[in-house]
């Protein structure tokens, strides 16, 4: 496209912009007159159908109206037409006007959708991604209810619909039949009456190995399409039902592809030459861990679970570099400051000391030593431990002594984990995501890559800049897809949901409340599968409440749950519980007993949560303890470096302390 060419964008509220600017439409009658052009696909429309479209009973000055509006438009699309000179662009033509637009973004949609039907299977599916990226929201959102605009409305949503289905093939052909999987659950959320979209989803499911949920899938697509369509499912879903409950071979991929190919018959040559008690097997056991970590699908449970394993196992050996290596080597980024399994990580501390405790101190140890300090302090998070936030220090110090960008990656994913020891520290975070992701970048680091954008994501939201974050949670998605790590999507996910929360439900969609709630319901819907119950154990009810404090702070007896799991964060929500069952002393009591919340990314939020029931109780002490926990992160969003959640500006909270405590 030229930089002084006009794109105008209709997936979404209709936009016109320049090199990358928009440009100022004016009023709504502007915006509906250039909306109406665009429907026309560079067709002439006559003045009098423009007049009869626009206005339900016309005006005796509609006509005038008209255009003025387009000289309006013309002069907004074409600033530098000298005057008196023809429009190139909105032009006169016999009765009426045409657009000769030639950048639109639904035309770009058809367009690769069309050439994705030409590709190969990897390319059509790469093609449908960036082509459904294009979508803003509803086409022609601010028009959904005129009459000239349904048509084109229904059409390009129908296209979408089938695009995200055309995709799914796509990646199920490639034999990426996982990846297929989140989308087509999202998908169905909202078309639920789409019968080749639970085909594809069941499929999907079954190609991961994952057949009871394949047959769940389709239990539920029956139950849908008869309780709201009042039918029975098509042959063929009944076809896939019955080749899943006899494990039909023809529902596996066509062909075995290439890379399984190189998998299967690597597999086999290392069984057959790597004896099965070996150092080597144990050492390159944990390199298979890792891959397992990040492909979601469980990899991740999967890999906690054998990584204890694999220690223990090292251990046994009584040699202590090997131990060193086999704890180290395990260098999988993480962007979560709670534990998934806190027992498991004490577990791994201990043995990570132990090991340097009894490594050599000399020169030629001290990349093992980087990683096992960078472990201590990773699998420390959540803690307020000296120990952990000098091991991270001394990991970075090491790794920036050896210059060795692997090892300074993990060092600094340590020391991001030790900077949440108090609330207001996301400048300081931003900071290590800014260096995580050009050294990463820079050297071919793809999930250090990946975790440097999503720390980026968690510090800017705390900051406020959705704009950046935006950017940063765009890149991640790109990243995710490309090298095939569907667990980022979770927190992008999680992010827009923050997002729309910020904005009070008018950005990215908009829908207000309801919209952010069923967004939120979403990401508690993605954290089902993948292993993560440090960051899914009490999330959903917590973003609501903070979701329903960040608009009325004073309103907490109604705001919380009592009958949701508030899982870890119980101790910090029981003073609430205790306000919204009437018993006042029983909250007093809980709110004078609770120890600080842990050193992670939702303390801030957790503090507003008590900050909530002490201006309810007018609790001056916890009043106190509250401002003093939230002060240092004034000018922030409270809960909002968590990437996931927020309970609003923290200047609101520190305002509201400060009037009852005079």
């Amino acid at each position: 496209m030229r930089n002084d060419q006009v794109a105008f964008g209709v997936l979404g509220p209709v936009t016109a912009e320049r090199a990358g600017l928009p440009l100022a439409l004016k009023g709504p009658r502007h915006r509906a007159v250039l909306a109406r052009l665009l429907v026309a696909r560079r067709r002439v429309v006559p003045v009098a159908r423009l007049v009869a479209d626009l206005w339900e009973e016309p005006p005796p000055t509609a006509v005038g109206a008209v255009r003025t509006f387009v000289g309006d438009l013309r002069r907004a699309l074409e600033p530098d037409r000298p005057r008196r000179t023809p429009a190139r662009l909105l032009v006169t033509d016999g009765p009426g006007y045409a657009l000769r637009a030639e950048t639109v973004d639904a035309w770009r949609f058809e367009r690769a959708v069309t050439a994705a039907g030409q590709e190969e299977p990897g390319t059509a599916a790469e093609l449908l991604r960036e082509a459904l990226e294009l979508w803003r929201g509803p086409a022609y959102a601010e028009f959904a209810d005129e009459e000239w605009c349904r048509g084109e409305r229904a059409r390009l949503a129908e296209l979408r619909l089938r695009a995200v289905e055309q995709r799914a093939e796509a990646l199920l052909a490639a034999g990426r039949a996982a990846e297929a999987v989140p989308d087509l659950d999202a998908h169905l959320a909202g078309h639920p009456w789409r019968e080749e979209a639970w085909r594809l989803l069941a499929l999907a499911l079954y190609r991961t190995g994952r057949q009871g949920d394949a047959l769940a899938v389709l239990r539920r697509a029956r139950a849908t399409l008869a309780g709201q369509l009042g039918v029975d499912p098509g042959r063929a879903l009944r076809r896939l039902e019955a080749g899943i409950l006899a494990q039909d071979p023809g529902l596996d991929a066509e062909r075995e592809s290439a890379p399984a190919r190189v998998w299967s018959r690597a597999a086999e040559a290392y069984d057959r030459t790597v004896a099965a008690g070996s150092r080597a097997r144990l050492e390159s056991t944990v390199g298979l861990l890792r891959i397992l970590a990040v492909t979601g699908s469980g990899g991740l449970a999967a890999a906690r679970e054998h990584r204890l394993a694999a220690i223990t196992a090292a251990e046994e050996f009584g040699d202590p570099e090997l131990t060193a290596r086999v704890i180290g080597a395990y260098d999988v980024p993480a962007i979560w400051t709670r534990s998934d399994d806190e027992t498991g990580a004490r577990r791994i501390v201990r043995a990570a000391e132990r090991a340097l405790a009894r490594l050599p101190a000399t020169p030629a140890q001290d990349a093992v030593r980087c990683r096992l300090l960078a472990t201590v302090a990773l699998e420390s998070r959540g803690t307020r431990s000296g120990r952990a936030a000098q091991a991270a220090a001394e990991a970075e110090r090491l790794a920036r002594r050896l210059d060795d960008p692997a090892l300074l990656a993990f060092a600094l994913n340590g020391v991001f984990m030790q900077s949440c020891t108090r609330p207001g520290l996301a400048p300081r975070r931003d900071a290590v995501g800014t260096e995580l992701v050009a050294l990463a970048a820079r050297h071919g680091l793809a999930t250090y890559e990946v975790l440097g954008h999503l720390i980026r994501v968690q510090a800017r939201a705390a900051l406020a800049d959705f704009t950046t974050a935006d950017e940063h949670a765009a890149a991640v998605d790109r990243l995710a897809d490309r090298h095939e790590l569907p667990l980022a999507r979770v927190f992008t996910a999680g992010y827009r949901a923050l997002r729309l929360a910020a904005t009070g439900g008018t950005g990215h969609g908009g829908g207000g409340a309801g919209a952010v709630e069923a967004a939120y319901r979403e990401v508690g819907r993605l954290l089902d599968g993948p292993g993560m119950p440090g960051v899914r154990d009490g999330l959903l009810p917590l973003a609501l409440l903070c979701l329903r404090l960040a608009e009325r702070p004073r309103g907490i007896r109604d705001a919380v749950d009592p009958g949701a799991d508030w899982g870890p964060y119980l101790p910090w929500i029981r003073p609430a519980l205790a306000l919204a069952a009437a018993d006042e002393g029983a909250a007093r009591d809980a709110l004078h007993g609770l120890p600080e919340p842990p050193a992670d990314l939702v303390q801030e939020a957790l503090w507003c949560v008590v900050a909530a029931v002490a201006l309810e109780l007018g609790d001056h002490p916890a009043l106190r303890r509250s401002r003093a926990a939230l002060r240092p992160a004034a000018g922030q969003l409270a809960g909002a470096g968590s990437g996931l959640l927020t309970a609003g500006p923290v200047d609101g909270w520190l305002r509201a302390v400060e009037v009852v405590l005079g």
